[in-house]
């Protein structure tokens, strides 16, 4: 996933959050750290990459596991 600042003043951190559909769980993440509590899964930025000025990216992916269908989540909500 890429995170992109679109705001005019920088920010120090980032957060991505999202709720799997499926029961979908994370088994590695890199370039961010994880937290999961059940469908509910929150990416923070790591040390060196949570500055972002305006029209800077970030990014980060992750391995998940899952049984029968796998939706993608309908909402996420990225705040910085």
């Amino acid at each position: 996933m890429t995170v992109t600042h679109t705001g005019g003043t920088p920010i120090t951190g980032w957060t991505v959050s999202f709720t799997f559909a499926n029961g979908q769980t994370i088994t590695q993440v890199w370039n961010g750290t994880l937290q999961q509590s059940g469908a509910a899964v929150t990416v923070r930025n790591l040390s060196w990459n949570g500055t972002l000025g305006t029209g800077a990216t970030a990014s980060f992916g992750f391995l998940a596991n899952w049984t029968g269908s796998n939706t993608v989540p309908a909402t996420t909500c990225v705040t910085g």
